[in-house]
């Protein structure tokens, strides 16, 4: 069994920003040379999270109305009371989300549906600069 541990990092535009991280994972485990395992995928941060779904303009549209309607921006949070930051939205979003997911890997392949991609959601209302740890464990 091995493991292994990287770390990538984007830069987001802050919220909305869905990114499609899901070619970057599968290069990172191409470089593993790991046959089957899990990968690991954890954002840093407890204003982001990560999520698969379809990676297509309407269900982006679709994500972000859904995320605006169960917590809206623009409503007064008792973290935004505390800090003064105008985020506190941004915190609710990232924990319903999850800031980590797990895939199986199977043949050197994320075991990923044919229209499933992994995507980084930014909720922060500034852009960041975001790490993501990828942790591959496998044989």
């Amino acid at each position: 069994m091995k493991i292994i541990n990287q770390t990538l990092k984007l830069n987001t535009e802050g919220n909305p920003d869905l990114v499609d991280i899901t070619d970057r994972l599968v290069r990172k485990l191409e470089d593993s040379k790991l046959k089957r395992g899990n990968l690991t995928v954890f954002v840093i941060g407890s204003t982001a999270g990560i999520t698969t779904f379809e990676y297509e303009p309407g269900m982006i549209q679709d994500i972000t109305e859904l995320y605006e309607k169960l917590i809206p921006r623009g409503k007064d949070y008792h973290h935004d009371q505390t800090w003064g930051d105008a985020n506190g939205f941004s915190h609710l979003r990232a924990a319903i989300t999850n800031p980590s997911l797990t895939i199986p890997f199977e043949d050197g392949k994320l075991l990923l549906g044919t229209w499933q991609q992994v995507v980084l959601a930014e909720f922060d209302n500034r852009p960041r600069n975001r790490q993501i740890v990828v942790q591959i464990i496998g044989e």
